[in-house]
């Protein structure tokens, strides 16, 4: 949780599958929106100085032993409150009304019928469709409510009480199964809430460079620089704020993509005016490296190098002070949070010694990456930097399953600059969120020629994904699949076979360590 913004909703986290997704819709309608855990502290919500609240879904039944509740002064702040699916059965419960188990769940698209347009429908179709997901329904609203809408299965699908600012729908109006759901948003943000869509990318480089100012005084910053999207954009920010004091450190751990030192070094140095430092530490990183399989034992050595690389450089800047990182939003969660468990250690959060001599500034930390693009955009980031897909900050470490040598960095960087040049050759390397080849350490029998050979398989990983919390399989082109395959194969010595990912996220992760 981040210092108040200006007219800022907050999603109140209920466990829901959906809670990303609201805060991304909020966002979407230019209104700043962060996620709490359900059982936040009074004065902690507070202190956040809510312009409105969004209860969200969640997997529970309110009847259910240690099902989380709302709290009762959630309801009575003062700002106006949105319920959806579990919220709007916890907003009933609390304020008298009746939720019943009735048996007639609704999962899927629903016709809903509105009794009222009130202020959640105001300018909309009296008949819509819209996505459902719950097994217990409201079935009769508290004392005060309005029901607004009815479905076949459910007589109270939205409600509202204008007067005490409490709004409420069964269905889920973020999903967009929901064709009308960013309209009813709108109308709760822009009409219940009184709020102007006044968050843009250039309010949110303003508020950023402010506070770097205000922080940061006259120290000497360092910047972990790796040519992608996330730390370029960072350090074109910081440097707004700050100029000369911001010293940018690019650091090849020798576990990059093929050529690409030498790409991140002219491209950087050829549009942007910032002291730039290269450090080849390819040596000693892959010397940490030795005899490690685990993969978060490797992510933890690698964000431990890292730093200690940051070290040594700030020592030559009258021991810069702070350290800038380009952490995104989904770093934040995958790397385990209160409310989320660990899925795996990003290198720049769950990797970062404890002994740590800086003080991180982080100023994409509450961005998705989409809205850390449309930053790089605004900020005059060139197209190639923008839209570059996103790598790993352990880079090639986590794509080799087992021990990382020399000689699997090796083929699995010409495999993977094959994958790179058939994509982009296919024109599909924008519409995918990533693509990439993975290097298996084990090996499997194969025939080349009349020979035998017992060589490394490699697998090709394609995924279409918003923000990376989620992602589906891309359904790449037969043609393309073979190209990559053959060129493989047939191009990259130690290896035999070629397989391709179908697997989404969740239940599998994007990366394979």
């Amino acid at each position: 949780m981040t210092a108040p913004h200006e007219n800022t909703v907050l999603v109140v986290d209920y466990g829901a599958q959906y809670a990303q997704l609201i805060a991304r819709r909020v966002r979407e309608c230019k209104v700043y929106s962060e996620i709490v855990p359900h059982d936040v502290p009074l004065e902690k919500l507070k202190s956040l100085e809510p312009s409105g609240l969004i209860l969200s879904g969640g997997p529970s039944s309110i009847y259910e032993k240690g099902a989380p509740r709302v709290q009762p002064e959630f309801l009575k702040l003062g700002v106006p409150v949105l319920g959806i699916c579990y919220g709007i059965q916890l907003m009933a419960d609390e304020l008298g009304g009746k939720v019943e188990h009735t048996g007639a769940r609704e999962y899927g698209k629903t016709t809903l019928d509105v009794l009222e347009e009130g202020v959640l429908f105001t300018d909309l179709p009296l008949k819509q469709t819209v996505w459902m997901s719950h097994g217990d329904s409201v079935t009769a609203a508290p004392a005060g409510f309005k029901v607004t809408a009815k479905t076949a299965s459910s007589p109270v699908a939205a409600m509202e009480s204008p007067g005490a600012g409490l709004y409420a729908v069964q269905f889920h109006p973020e999903v967009v199964h929901t064709p009308l759901g960013m309209d009813i948003m709108k109308n709760f943000l822009y009409r219940a809430c009184d709020i102007l869509p006044t968050w843009t990318m250039s309010s949110v480089i303003e508020e950023a460079v402010a506070e770097i100012r205000e922080r940061v005084g006259n120290e000497k910053i360092i910047c972990g620089l790796s040519g992608g999207v996330d730390s370029s954009t960072a350090a074109v920010l910081v440097h707004k704020a700050v100029g000369d004091q911001l010293t940018c450190v690019f650091v090849d751990t020798g576990l990059l993509r093929a050529g690409e030192a030498e790409e991140v070094v002219e491209t950087f140095g050829k549009h942007f005016e910032i002291n730039l430092v290269h450090v080849d530490a390819a040596d000693r990183f892959l010397k940490r490296l030795e005899g490690v399989t685990d993969p978060e034992v490797k992510r933890k050595t690698i964000g431990e190098e890292f730093i200690r690389v940051f070290e040594e450089v700030a020592t030559q800047f009258e021991d810069a002070k702070f350290l800038v990182q380009g952490t995104l939003y989904p770093d934040i969660i995958e790397s385990g949070t209160r409310d989320a468990a660990r899925i795996k250690s990003h290198h720049n959060v769950g990797g970062l010694p404890e002994d740590m001599q800086f003080e991180l500034i982080e100023p994409l930390r509450a961005l998705f990456k989409d809205e850390v693009r449309a930053v790089g955009e605004e900020l005059g980031l060139p197209e190639e930097i923008v839209w570059r897909q996103p790598f790993p900050g352990p880079g090639l470490a986590v794509r080799i399953i087992g021990e990382v040598t020399r000689e699997r960095i090796e083929i699995l960087q010409k495999a993977d600059a094959i994958v790179i040049e058939e994509i982009k050759r296919a024109k599909l390397y924008k519409e995918l969120w990533q693509s990439f080849a993975i290097l298996p350490g084990i090996r499997s029998v194969g025939v080349m020629g009349d020979g035998r050979t017992y060589a490394y398989p490699i697998v090709l990983r394609a995924v279409t994904s918003e923000d990376a919390m989620t992602a589906d399989w891309a359904r790449l082109p037969n043609e393309v699949l073979e190209r990559i395959s053959s060129r493989i194969i047939n191009e990259v010595d130690g290896v035999n076979r070629v397989a391709y990912d179908i697997s989404s996220k969740p239940p599998s992760t994007i990366e394979w360590e």
